[in-house]
């Protein structure tokens, strides 16, 4: 977390860079009762029955931001409100760090309304910029004539889903994309499919303010992501996931780069989870900054560090699931996946060739982050996209290779409906082609979205027929005693965290049935249980 400044350093600031960004965390919210006992106030009905399907609790998270809260602060000389999060319950400001620091003496009712500042220059040394041009690879688009566009849909199985006996097209999934801007998207050919069918639920501009998403047309970053999900253009073009439906948010202010988009990011994931989202593309990351003191370094790429990065966490924990571009950086100086897509509860996607092989430019883990980045890769070089202008062109870069693969993850998750974010997750990793052997470069390397079908499928035959397998105490203390069907002499079982990290994989008899799990921190944890015709997953609770 960025720390609190003295008001020396700030005052250095001050006259250096004149305003300064911060996060304004604030002490409580006065009807948060009211609001958690009637959900329906603060939560549309899909927002409920989605986080209901996967035993997400409506908590304190949820209740927005206390609106006279935020109009006393908007009072403040020098202080101007830019954004705000009810998860976090906290304001982004922009002012002078003296007036910023003097909120603290706000009260109500006698009671401090601000309970920490955080100011985003963390330590005022003066680094040296390592801005990256997020567009830098995706800037160059060369037309072609239609061929192998199927490419990218193949390579990760996306088109068996879609061929499957049941269509799984996206169809009843909702997607809220966050990007840059999404010029022509109400007027092209490309997009008529998705319109005509009431693909498009709304949108935001959150840079703007403007209920106008298309009213932006300075950057068509997010046209194009947009296309690999959800464009269609007959017999040249269709994307991952043409029949899912979505919103459109723009977050990103392509002509600056500063804190405030994370704010602005935060905000969007918010409005996405009140609204029943059921998955995120955010082709979109944050590492450096306009002013170098803002700026990040590779090692604060740790999962927990970056603003943005808490929040598509918290997403995560209200069962959102959120796919991620890994960047662009790879064989540029700073080179490791940067934030959000540090996060241990996002799905961060890197770039490959057609051939599948590593595109050099993709971002690459490292051992600062808590899981491993990336968590897979699709194709990002020569990918196909689909223009402004109708034209079906290549471009390059992990903001593609994550909306192709955000559409093949939205059409498994209509095929398996009852599978939380993170055994979506999981499966998806254990389809990858190194899962075996994940590095740095392709993480658990490219998906077969068929096979983890099979795989999903599988588990639920066996969840829903009449299988007995018991597994107590839950929660569970120390040992974990796994109880098999009379039929099978043994089993393999797996433990995994909820991100899926592997923790536990050994084998059980009739005889020795139990597992210690002493060793384990306090959580969710899924247990996979494997024989020959037997796969069953259930979860568990760590005391």
């Amino acid at each position: 977390m960025k720390n609190l400044l003295l008001f020396f350093v700030l005052s250095y600031s001050a006259l250096s860079f004149g305003q300064e960004h911060a996060w304004v965390y604030l002490s409580d919210k006065p009807n948060s009762a009211a609001a958690l006992a009637n959900p329906n106030t603060i939560l549309t009905q899909k927002a409920l029955d989605r986080k209901a399907a996967h035993n997400v609790v409506v908590d304190f998270k949820d209740v927005p931001v206390e609106e006279s809260y935020i109009a006393l602060i908007k009072s403040q000389p020098g202080v101007t409100v830019m954004s705000k999060s009810k998860w976090f319950n906290a304001l982004h400001v922009i002012g002078n760090p003296s007036d910023i620091m003097a909120l603290n003496t706000l009260t109500v009712n006698s009671t401090t309304i601000v309970s920490s500042i955080d100011f985003a220059d963390d330590n005022f040394d003066a680094r040296i910029s390592q801005n990256l041009d997020k567009h830098e690879f995706e800037a160059s688009l060369t037309t072609f004539n239609y061929g192998n566009a199927a490419n990218q849909a193949v390579m990760i199985g996306a088109d068996d889903l879609h061929q499957h006996p049941n269509s799984y097209t996206g169809t009843g999934m909702t997607v809220a994309v966050i990007d840059a801007g999404f010029t022509n998207v109400s007027t092209m050919n490309g997009f008529q499919r998705l319109r005509d069918n009431g693909g498009i639920l709304g949108g935001y501009d959150f840079v703007d303010r403007n209920t106008d998403v298309y009213a932006y047309t300075g950057n068509s970053h997010g046209t194009w992501v947009l296309s690999d999900m959800a464009g269609f253009l007959q017999d040249q073009f269709v994307g991952t996931a043409p029949d899912a439906n979505y919103y459109l948010f723009r977050t990103e202010d392509a002509a600056t780069e500063t804190p405030l988009e994370e704010s602005l990011w935060v905000e969007a994931a918010e409005r996405a989870d009140s609204l029943g989202v059921d998955v995120i593309n955010s082709s979109l990351g944050y590492t450096t900054f306009d002013n170098p003191n803002y700026s990040y370094t590779p090692a604060e790429m740790d999962g927990n560090t970056a603003y943005i990065t808490k929040g598509a966490n918290i997403a995560f924990q209200k069962g959102i699931l959120v796919v991620n571009s890994a960047g662009n950086s790879g064989s540029g100086s700073w080179q490791i996946v940067g934030a959000p897509a540090d996060a241990a509860g996002v799905f961060s996607i890197g770039a490959v060739k057609a051939d599948g092989t590593y595109a050099s430019f993709s971002s690459r883990g490292s051992s600062a982050q808590p899981t491993q980045k990336p968590d897979v890769v699709a194709q990002g070089q020569a990918n196909y996209i689909i223009t402004t202008s109708d034209v079906v062109t290549t471009s390059n870069g992990t903001s593609f290779s994550s909306p192709i693969m955000a559409g093949g993850i939205v059409c498994l998750w209509q095929a398996l409906p009852n599978l939380s974010n993170a055994e979506i997750m999981q499966l998806v990793r254990e389809s990858a082609s190194q899962y075996n052997a994940p590095d740095f470069f392709l993480g658990y390397g490219i998906p077969d979205l068929s096979l983890a079908l099979a795989q999903g499928l599988s588990v639920s035959e066996f969840q829903d027929e009449n299988v007995t397998l018991k597994l107590y105490p839950n929660p569970v203390s120390n040992q974990l005693t796994i109880k098999i069907p009379s039929q099978y002499e043994e089993a393999r079982v797996r433990l995994y965290d909820v991100l899926g990290k592997k923790i536990i994989d050994t084998k059980i008899t009739a005889i020795n049935k139990t597992i210690n799990t002493s060793a384990l921190s306090k959580g969710v944890y899924l247990v996979k249980v494997e024989s020959e015709g037997l796969a069953i997953t259930k979860k568990i609770i760590k005391n």
